[in-house]
């Protein structure tokens, strides 16, 4: 059994019919008027409610709601995450104000999935980092750059000290910056960054183009050597991505883009819950790093929901990889002590303005979350960290933007 738990307000509604409704509409389609012999060939793959929680709310029109457990059989879908998602919430999503909250797959469903391929421990075994958050940057303004100006973009941002770098999620294929150029010139550019820094670095390159090419697309950016991807999971389906994180030829971190998820989690009324959509469904489909709105920057998501979804990402008792949560949006460095309570150190640290609008530059920008991380670790108030000699970079981000004290 699949268990799906959904929100239902109504004013009036008996939810216990409401509950019984949605058990049976979902499943055999209709009950009571079975004869007996025939319900009993039918009974495996009935729904069954498994608790109703009533909430009266504060009395204001629209409150009243309850939250309704309900369990699945396996029997009635095939092993893919659209295949559930159409049989728990599919005619389901239009039927009223019902939100999906969660889901707990059964072992039978799970084993169909073996999540990321690389994971925490494996990204960091990659990267050769361990015991801080990594740091991620972001290509900025990159329609209408040709590919000389895109690799000095991103030769600045790798001076910095970053780990990771991604494209912009709107990156598409085009004559000019077609994904093999870009990433041989790229990939190329880290490698004289690494010269001087040292340090090993991810590039996240945007995989774009028609679904049925994806893997093709794959191929030939690991071909011009490609450590990672950069996948929009949403606009192109959970099983698009689980069947990239599942191809042995694709033996690269995959890194979950949101776009698309505001159509479906800010309404507390419809839709499906932040920490499913971008935290379990996204671990189970195989994501690596899973980008989402942090509770700080520009494009704000609850923190509870934030926080929701890194737990997920992380949950131990899972039977598979745990994925980085990467609270993206608005990121400068004086967010970094935040970042690291409300995240802890198993998490990425992922900026795009914070970095390309330093007054020194973007390698400035990376060297300013650099010392700011390191601060942080240690304790050390970033006002107290800004003014130590050898931290500029630093000070001039804390004179920009300040720092954020809670």
């Amino acid at each position: 059994m699949c268990v799906a738990t959904y929100r239902v307000h109504d004013d009036k509604a008996d939810f216990a019919e409401k509950a019984q409704s949605i058990a049976v509409g979902l499943t055999v389609g209709s009950w009571t008027d079975l004869p007996e012999l025939r319900k009993a060939e039918m009974e495996k793959h009935l729904g069954r409610v498994l608790s109703i929680e009533e909430h009266e709310g504060d009395g204001s029109p629209g409150s009243r709601h309850a939250d309704i457990r309900i369990a699945y059989p396996d029997l009635n879908f095939s092993r893919d995450i659209p295949a559930l998602l159409v049989t728990v919430f599919g005619k389901l999503s239009m039927d009223g104000r019902v939100k999906l909250l969660d889901l707990d797959v059964s072992e039978g469903f799970q084993g169909a999935f073996a999540g990321p391929k690389f994971g925490i421990a494996g990204v960091r075994e990659q990267l050769g980092v361990h015991g801080r958050p990594l740091l991620m940057s972001i290509f900025k303004s990159v329609i209408g750059h040709d590919l000389r100006g895109l690799e000095e973009q991103f030769y600045q941002q790798a001076l910095g000290g970053v780990d990771l770098i991604k494209d912009d999620e709107i990156l598409f294929e085009n004559e000019e910056i077609g994904i093999d150029r870009r990433v041989a010139v790229c990939m190329e550019a880290a490698r004289r960054a690494s010269e001087q820094t040292g340090q090993k670095l991810l590039y996240a390159v945007n995989l774009t183009g028609p679904t049925s090419r994806l893997h093709e697309q794959a191929r030939r950016a690991i071909a011009e050597g490609a450590n990672a991807l950069l996948f929009n999971a949403l606009a192109y389906g959970y099983d698009a991505l689980h069947e990239l994180a599942a191809d042995p030829s694709v033996n690269v971190p995959i890194a979950a883009h949101p776009a698309m998820a505001g159509a479906f989690y800010p309404s507390p009324h419809y839709g499906i819950a932040a920490p499913l959509l971008l935290g379990k469904l996204m671990r189970l489909a195989g994501a690596d790093l899973v980008l989402f709105p942090s509770p700080y920057g520009s494009v704000v998501m609850p923190k509870e929901e934030n926080l929701a979804i890194t737990a997920a990402l992380l949950d131990p008792t899972r039977p598979m990889r745990t994925s980085f949560p990467v609270p993206s949006a608005g990121i400068h460095p004086g967010l970094v002590p935040l970042l690291l309570r409300d995240f802890g150190i198993e998490s990425v640290v992922n900026a795009g303005g914070g970095v390309h609008g330093h007054p020194g530059g973007a390698a400035a920008g990376g060297h300013a979350f650099r010392q700011a991380i390191d601060a942080s670790m240690a304790g050390i108030p970033l006002q107290q960290a800004a003014q130590e000699p050898g931290r500029e970079a630093l000070r001039a981000a804390v004179d920009a933007w300040g720092v954020r004290e809670a």
